[in-house]
């Protein structure tokens, strides 16, 4: 079906035990999501009620909606980078405009089945952009984490290094304690996880927040919280506001919002592949794409910030029990219930604790083992991974991934150009080739005849005999375009020299290519052989 999503095949033995399973993660997730979705919205450059109405509506919708059982949606640390830049440099009407374009090109990818394709982006880019995301994340924290008089961090990597380096004598001691303090505690309640009972439920995050809030609030610390930077956050329900649309503006919003796009893809696909592997099932890629592009182009309407899949929330409900989008569901539920009850709490909370919780989401968010193990693959995979992991560090996450890109595609080209190979038929395979070379020639090609490989007929036309030239295709797995049309010019030029050309083991997808092309209707059949030994033994009347 063109639009199925997840929830309508999960109710199937359906009972009691899997809904109360799927209450109780939904809560647990719930809980880790707050601080989360405030810290992620604050390092973005917006109020922290962004990031909660995005966790509600845009998780509501991705579970309600999506193509996987588990898999949780909502404000991601991987776009932090790029929402930062966007507000730096347009301003934060204009991210919401970006958002909403982004959830549409995530509506087109899923109804034109594109899912699979974000699936071809190499491991090496992936992890190039993951790690240099991470890295920008515990960057842009440091401000928090120190408390640092900066009056405003600038988005680029240079001039942020320089600010942070600036302000290095401006530390606040207060922020510090309390950063090192939560960093402390969630790191401490991760290792003793197992040894706490009922406790391990309590996410680390949560608890360090909690203390953080109430030991600010006792002592009445000098630093800064919620309250007295953005005032709080609002005890009410989110309201829609119709976001100004114009093609003036729409269009220097369109690479951005391509870029929001493909990283939520890229992010939410990646999330339900490793939320498959943990319960044993397989998700719709396409329907997930289709309630990612619906989330990211309601959400902005009640000031939200961009969705996808986020990966720790989503194996938090996992471990928590959650088996059906219910968990998920519950989830933006118990935000709700939070943002209407709780909000008045919300003040007293210090940004040093939510530093503290983003420099742990990073660390945890990076794959560094992979960098040690660089050593153990070739120089391209190398080159892909670090060039992508300094691009996005440095300059810009979009250009990283094109070149990431453009060096895998390159790296791919050579490889398989280089498997493909062209091998003489000698007398010792083909006794009836013997005292024929230079008369009677006959080639064997392994591989693709692609646009990389063409140079393999082009050392044929170099040494053709002088009067039968044969080809076999029989071990050919794929011709395209460029690797048809020098096919076509060695017949041509076999034509002019008087030469017979005869194609032998002519089958599958080149023998549809050669006729599609047209050369099949140009052969005689007396050019045209099942295998070689069949076109020597009529070549040489044998």
């Amino acid at each position: 079906m063109f639009f199925h999503p997840k929830i309508l095949d999960s109710f199937q033995g359906y009972n009691r035990t899997l809904f109360t399973k799927d209450v109780l993660a939904g809560l647990t997730v719930g809980v880790v999501a707050l601080p989360l979705a405030m810290a992620f919205a604050i390092a973005s450059g917006l109020k922290p009620e962004a990031g909660i109405f995005t966790a509600i509506i845009a998780g509501g919708l991705i579970s309600l909606l999506g193509g996987s059982r588990v898999q949780i949606g909502g404000p991601a640390g991987a776009f932090i980078v790029i929402v930062y830049g966007i507000v730096d440099r347009y301003g934060v009407p204009n991210l919401l405009l970006a958002t909403v374009m982004s959830g549409v090109f995530l509506l087109i990818m899923g109804s034109f089945r594109l899912g699979t394709l974000v699936r071809f982006i190499p491991i090496a880019v992936i992890i190039g952009f993951t790690n240099g995301i991470a890295c920008l994340i515990a960057l842009s924290q440091v401000k928090e984490f120190f408390g640092l008089t900066i009056e405003k961090m600038p988005a680029q990597f240079f001039q942020s290094i320089h600010a942070l380096y600036s302000a290095a004598d401006t530390i606040n001691p207060a922020a510090f304690s309390l950063a090192c303090g939560s960093l402390a505690i969630i790191i401490g309640w991760r290792m003793m996880r197992e040894n706490l009972g009922w406790l391990s439920h309590l996410p680390g995050t949560v608890l360090a927040m909690a203390m953080a809030t109430i030991m600010t609030t006792l002592l009445d610390l000098p630093v800064d919280t919620i309250g007295s930077r953005f005032g709080g956050i609002p005890s009410s329900l989110p309201q829609f506001e119709w976001i100004p649309i114009s093609w003036d503006t729409a269009q220097f919003m369109v690479v951005p919002a391509l870029t929001l796009a493909l990283l939520g893809a890229i992010e939410s696909l990646l999330c339900a592949r490793i939320a498959d592997g943990l319960i044993h099932d397989r998700h719709d890629s396409n329907q997930e794409l289709m309630a990612q592009g619906i989330a990211n182009l309601v959400t902005p309407f009640f000031g939200g910030m961009p969705a996808t899949g986020t990966i720790a929330r989503t194996v938090t409900n996992i471990e928590s029990g959650g088996r059906s989008p219910i968990a998920g569901i519950v989830h933006a539920l118990t935000l709700l219930i939070v943002v209407l009850f709780a909000a008045p709490l919300a003040k007293d909370i210090p940004l040093a604790s939510l530093a503290a919780i983003l420099m742990y989401v990073a660390w945890n968010m990076g794959e560094w083992k992979k960098f040690i193990d660089l050593k153990q693959f070739r120089l391209p995979y190398q080159l892909a991974i670090i060039s992508v992991f300094l691009l996005t560090v440095i300059l810009d996450l979009t250009v990283a991934v094109q070149v990431g890109l453009l060096l895998a595609f390159i790296t791919f080209i050579y490889r398989i150009s280089s498997l493909s190979r062209c091998e003489l038929a000698d007398a010792e395979h083909f006794p009836q080739l013997k005292n024929q070379q230079g008369r009677i020639d006959a080639y064997r090609i392994y591989g693709a005849i692609f646009f990389g490989a063409v140079k393999l007929l082009e050392k044929i036309e170099e040494k053709l005999p002088s009067q039968v030239l044969l080809i076999d295709l029989k071990n050919v797995i794929y011709v395209d375009t460029s690797g048809m049309e020098t096919i076509i010019e060695l017949a041509h030029l076999c034509k002019i020299r008087n030469i017979k050309l005869c194609i032998c083991g002519l089958d599958h997808q080149p023998y549809e290519m050669a006729q599609r092309s047209g050369f099949l209707q140009t052969l005689p059949q007396d050019c045209l052989y099942p295998d070689l030994l069949s076109g020597i033994a009529a070549a040489t009347g044998h």
